[in-house]
Protein backbone atom coordinates (compact mmCIF):
# COMPACT_ATOMS: atom_id res chain seq x y z
CA UNK A 1 0.00 0.00 0.00
CA UNK A 2 2.65 2.04 -0.79
CA UNK A 3 1.14 3.82 -3.74
CA UNK A 4 0.25 7.69 -3.85
CA UNK A 5 -3.14 6.47 -4.56
CA UNK A 6 -5.58 4.69 -2.52
CA UNK A 7 -5.03 1.35 -2.85
CA UNK A 8 -8.05 -1.09 -3.92
CA UNK A 9 -8.27 -5.17 -3.61
CA UNK A 10 -10.58 -7.31 -5.43
CA UNK A 11 -11.70 -10.29 -3.38
CA UNK A 12 -13.02 -13.20 -4.41
CA UNK A 13 -15.57 -15.62 -2.49
CA UNK A 14 -15.96 -12.53 -0.11
CA UNK A 15 -19.42 -13.75 1.12
CA UNK A 16 -18.11 -15.54 4.19
CA UNK A 17 -14.30 -17.21 5.69
CA UNK A 18 -11.57 -16.12 4.42
CA UNK A 19 -13.06 -13.65 1.94
CA UNK A 20 -15.12 -11.68 4.37
CA UNK A 21 -12.23 -11.40 7.11
CA UNK A 22 -9.79 -10.35 4.38
CA UNK A 23 -12.20 -7.45 3.17
CA UNK A 24 -12.50 -6.13 7.09
CA UNK A 25 -8.79 -6.48 7.19
CA UNK A 26 -8.11 -4.33 3.78
CA UNK A 27 -10.79 -2.37 4.82
CA UNK A 28 -9.36 -1.16 8.02
CA UNK A 29 -6.39 -0.63 6.65
CA UNK A 30 -8.06 2.44 4.48
CA UNK A 31 -8.21 0.27 1.43
CA UNK A 32 -10.87 0.48 -1.16
CA UNK A 33 -12.55 -3.09 -1.18
CA UNK A 34 -14.19 -4.81 -4.29
CA UNK A 35 -16.15 -7.63 -2.88
CA UNK A 36 -17.12 -10.54 -4.87
CA UNK A 37 -19.50 -13.35 -4.35
CA UNK A 38 -22.31 -15.50 -5.32
CA UNK A 39 -24.35 -14.58 -1.94
CA UNK A 40 -25.21 -11.36 -2.39
CA UNK A 41 -27.56 -10.65 0.48
CA UNK A 42 -24.57 -11.40 2.47
CA UNK A 43 -22.32 -9.12 0.64
CA UNK A 44 -25.04 -6.06 1.31
CA UNK A 45 -24.44 -7.23 5.06
CA UNK A 46 -20.40 -6.81 4.64
CA UNK A 47 -21.13 -3.59 2.42
CA UNK A 48 -22.96 -1.93 5.15
CA UNK A 49 -20.52 -3.07 7.36
CA UNK A 50 -17.44 -1.48 5.35
CA UNK A 51 -19.27 1.68 4.06
CA UNK A 52 -18.48 3.52 1.39
CA UNK A 53 -15.48 2.65 0.69
CA UNK A 54 -16.23 -1.13 -0.25
CA UNK A 55 -17.91 -2.09 -3.66
CA UNK A 56 -19.94 -5.49 -3.75
CA UNK A 57 -20.22 -7.11 -6.76
CA UNK A 58 -22.29 -10.55 -7.86
CA UNK A 59 -20.19 -13.12 -8.96
CA UNK A 60 -20.03 -16.67 -9.67
CA UNK A 61 -16.04 -17.45 -10.97
CA UNK A 62 -17.01 -19.81 -12.72
CA UNK A 63 -18.51 -17.75 -15.28
CA UNK A 64 -15.81 -16.16 -17.66
CA UNK A 65 -17.84 -13.65 -19.32
CA UNK A 66 -20.06 -12.76 -15.93
CA UNK A 67 -15.99 -12.35 -14.60
CA UNK A 68 -14.30 -10.55 -17.58
CA UNK A 69 -17.76 -8.32 -17.55
CA UNK A 70 -17.16 -7.32 -14.05
CA UNK A 71 -13.81 -6.52 -14.43
CA UNK A 72 -14.89 -4.22 -17.28
CA UNK A 73 -17.69 -2.60 -15.87
CA UNK A 74 -15.77 -1.51 -12.43
CA UNK A 75 -16.46 2.42 -11.85
CA UNK A 76 -13.40 4.02 -12.19
CA UNK A 77 -12.33 4.98 -8.81
CA UNK A 78 -12.50 1.19 -8.78
CA UNK A 79 -11.10 0.02 -11.78
CA UNK A 80 -7.17 0.26 -10.72
CA UNK A 81 -7.10 -3.17 -9.02
CA UNK A 82 -3.85 -3.15 -7.05
CA UNK A 83 -4.43 -6.61 -5.16
CA UNK A 84 -6.65 -9.52 -6.41
CA UNK A 85 -7.16 -12.34 -3.99
CA UNK A 86 -8.02 -15.08 -5.72
CA UNK A 87 -9.82 -16.78 -2.57
CA UNK A 88 -13.06 -18.28 -3.82
CA UNK A 89 -12.89 -22.46 -3.73
CA UNK A 90 -14.28 -25.07 -2.03
CA UNK A 91 -13.72 -28.96 -1.25
CA UNK A 92 -16.93 -31.27 -1.70
CA UNK A 93 -16.70 -34.74 -0.13
CA UNK A 94 -14.31 -36.91 1.59
CA UNK A 95 -15.02 -40.04 -0.33
CA UNK A 96 -12.00 -42.17 -2.18
CA UNK A 97 -11.98 -41.48 -5.72
CA UNK A 98 -13.17 -44.52 -7.05
CA UNK A 99 -16.33 -43.53 -5.50
CA UNK A 100 -16.30 -39.91 -6.10
CA UNK A 101 -19.47 -37.97 -7.17
CA UNK A 102 -17.96 -36.50 -10.81
CA UNK A 103 -20.27 -33.66 -10.23
CA UNK A 104 -18.56 -32.61 -7.24
CA UNK A 105 -15.06 -33.00 -9.40
CA UNK A 106 -16.03 -30.50 -11.84
CA UNK A 107 -17.59 -27.84 -9.10
CA UNK A 108 -14.09 -27.91 -7.42
CA UNK A 109 -11.93 -27.81 -11.03
CA UNK A 110 -14.35 -25.06 -12.05
CA UNK A 111 -13.63 -22.87 -9.03
CA UNK A 112 -10.64 -23.70 -7.55
CA UNK A 113 -8.40 -23.53 -10.73
CA UNK A 114 -11.33 -22.43 -14.33
CA UNK A 115 -12.50 -19.75 -11.94
CA UNK A 116 -8.95 -18.54 -10.28
CA UNK A 117 -7.48 -18.20 -13.98
CA UNK A 118 -10.40 -16.23 -15.39
CA UNK A 119 -10.06 -13.39 -12.70
CA UNK A 120 -6.64 -13.61 -12.88
CA UNK A 121 -7.00 -13.02 -16.59
CA UNK A 122 -9.13 -10.73 -16.67
CA UNK A 123 -7.45 -8.27 -14.03
CA UNK A 124 -3.61 -9.12 -15.18
CA UNK A 125 -3.31 -6.78 -17.95
CA UNK A 126 -3.97 -3.56 -16.63
CA UNK A 127 -1.39 -4.18 -13.13
CA UNK A 128 0.86 -4.92 -16.15
CA UNK A 129 0.05 -1.95 -17.28
CA UNK A 130 0.73 0.17 -14.72
CA UNK A 131 3.78 -1.20 -13.65
CA UNK A 132 2.73 -2.50 -10.44
CA UNK A 133 0.15 -5.14 -8.82
CA UNK A 134 -0.11 -7.92 -6.22
CA UNK A 135 -2.07 -11.50 -7.28
CA UNK A 136 -2.50 -13.45 -3.89
CA UNK A 137 -4.11 -16.81 -4.65
CA UNK A 138 -5.43 -19.57 -1.80
CA UNK A 139 -3.83 -22.90 -1.78
CA UNK A 140 -4.12 -25.10 0.71
CA UNK A 141 -1.57 -27.50 2.27
CA UNK A 142 -3.69 -30.23 0.26
CA UNK A 143 -1.55 -29.26 -2.18
CA UNK A 144 1.73 -30.15 -0.62
CA UNK A 145 0.63 -33.08 1.55
CA UNK A 146 -1.93 -36.28 0.45
CA UNK A 147 -4.11 -37.43 2.66
CA UNK A 148 -7.39 -40.00 2.18
CA UNK A 149 -10.27 -38.16 0.36
CA UNK A 150 -8.15 -35.13 -0.99
CA UNK A 151 -8.20 -36.62 -4.48
CA UNK A 152 -9.58 -33.48 -6.78
CA UNK A 153 -9.58 -30.81 -4.12
CA UNK A 154 -5.85 -31.45 -3.13
CA UNK A 155 -4.87 -31.88 -6.98
CA UNK A 156 -6.86 -28.52 -7.56
CA UNK A 157 -4.72 -26.90 -4.66
CA UNK A 158 -1.58 -28.00 -6.10
CA UNK A 159 -2.69 -26.62 -9.53
CA UNK A 160 -2.73 -23.33 -7.34
CA UNK A 161 0.77 -23.47 -6.00
CA UNK A 162 2.13 -24.16 -9.41
CA UNK A 163 0.01 -21.32 -11.58
CA UNK A 164 1.22 -19.05 -8.98
CA UNK A 165 4.90 -19.86 -9.56
CA UNK A 166 4.81 -19.97 -12.89
CA UNK A 167 2.54 -16.60 -13.30
CA UNK A 168 5.71 -15.42 -11.15
CA UNK A 169 7.82 -16.39 -14.19
CA UNK A 170 5.64 -14.50 -16.76
CA UNK A 171 5.61 -11.72 -14.97
CA UNK A 172 9.04 -11.43 -14.26
CA UNK A 173 10.40 -7.31 -14.70
CA UNK A 174 6.55 -5.80 -14.66
CA UNK A 175 6.23 -4.63 -11.25
CA UNK A 176 3.48 -7.03 -10.68
CA UNK A 177 3.78 -9.36 -7.65
CA UNK A 178 2.60 -13.35 -6.84
CA UNK A 179 1.84 -15.01 -4.01
CA UNK A 180 0.61 -18.42 -2.74
CA UNK A 181 -0.91 -18.64 0.77
CA UNK A 182 -1.69 -22.17 1.34
CA UNK A 183 -3.26 -23.18 5.17
CA UNK A 184 -4.17 -25.95 6.92
CA UNK A 185 -7.04 -26.65 9.14
CA UNK A 186 -8.83 -23.24 9.48
CA UNK A 187 -12.43 -23.50 10.90
CA UNK A 188 -14.76 -21.57 8.74
CA UNK A 189 -17.30 -22.28 6.43
CA UNK A 190 -15.38 -24.59 4.61
CA UNK A 191 -15.79 -28.20 6.17
CA UNK A 192 -19.89 -27.30 6.69
CA UNK A 193 -19.88 -26.96 2.66
CA UNK A 194 -17.39 -29.54 2.31
CA UNK A 195 -20.18 -32.37 4.27
CA UNK A 196 -23.81 -30.87 2.49
CA UNK A 197 -24.26 -28.53 5.38
CA UNK A 198 -23.82 -31.25 7.81
CA UNK A 199 -22.80 -29.00 10.55
CA UNK A 200 -21.91 -31.82 13.06
CA UNK A 201 -19.89 -33.87 10.84
CA UNK A 202 -18.26 -30.40 9.82
CA UNK A 203 -17.57 -29.52 13.46
CA UNK A 204 -16.20 -32.76 14.68
CA UNK A 205 -13.16 -31.68 11.92
CA UNK A 206 -11.85 -29.36 14.92
CA UNK A 207 -13.28 -30.84 17.72
CA UNK A 208 -10.42 -30.86 20.53
CA UNK A 209 -8.03 -28.66 18.82
CA UNK A 210 -7.56 -25.25 17.68
CA UNK A 211 -7.42 -24.36 14.51
CA UNK A 212 -6.58 -21.44 12.42
CA UNK A 213 -9.37 -18.72 11.98
CA UNK A 214 -10.38 -16.65 9.04
CA UNK A 215 -8.62 -13.74 10.72
CA UNK A 216 -5.19 -15.12 11.05
CA UNK A 217 -5.79 -16.08 7.13
CA UNK A 218 -6.28 -12.47 6.74
CA UNK A 219 -3.58 -11.19 8.63
CA UNK A 220 -1.21 -13.55 6.24
CA UNK A 221 -3.06 -12.11 3.42
CA UNK A 222 -2.35 -8.45 4.04
CA UNK A 223 1.03 -8.83 5.55
CA UNK A 224 2.13 -10.40 2.31
CA UNK A 225 0.36 -7.44 0.37
CA UNK A 226 1.66 -4.83 3.01
CA UNK A 227 5.42 -5.23 1.85
CA UNK A 228 7.31 -3.06 -0.03
CA UNK A 229 7.40 -2.98 -3.26
CA UNK A 230 10.40 -4.68 -4.20
CA UNK A 231 9.52 -7.69 -1.55
CA UNK A 232 7.90 -10.49 -3.22
CA UNK A 233 6.39 -12.95 -0.98
CA UNK A 234 6.59 -16.35 -2.68
CA UNK A 235 4.21 -18.79 -0.84
CA UNK A 236 2.87 -18.31 2.82
CA UNK A 237 2.24 -22.17 4.62
CA UNK A 238 0.75 -22.07 7.44
CA UNK A 239 -0.76 -24.52 9.98
CA UNK A 240 -2.14 -24.55 13.50
CA UNK A 241 0.13 -25.85 16.23
CA UNK A 242 -1.96 -28.60 16.75
CA UNK A 243 -1.49 -30.11 13.17
CA UNK A 244 1.45 -31.39 11.44
CA UNK A 245 2.63 -34.60 9.69
CA UNK A 246 2.02 -37.96 9.45
CA UNK A 247 4.08 -40.96 8.33
CA UNK A 248 3.26 -42.49 4.99
CA UNK A 249 0.69 -45.40 5.01
CA UNK A 250 1.56 -49.36 4.67
CA UNK A 251 -0.01 -51.71 4.03
CA UNK A 252 1.17 -55.13 5.50
CA UNK A 253 0.50 -58.76 4.62
CA UNK A 254 -0.88 -61.12 7.09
Amino acid sequence: MTSTQPATVFITGASSGFGAATARRFAAAGVRVIAAARRVDRLDDLAKELGPSALTVALDVRDRDAVFAAVALLPPEFAAVDVLVNNAGLALGLGPAQEADLDEWDQMIDTNCKGLTYCTRAILPGMVARGRGHVINLGSVAGTYPYPGGNVYGGSKAFVHQFSLDLRSDLHGTGVRVTSVEPGMADTEFSTVRFGGDKEQADAVYAGMQPLTADDIAEAIYWAAAQPPHVNVNRIELMATAQSFAPFQVTREG
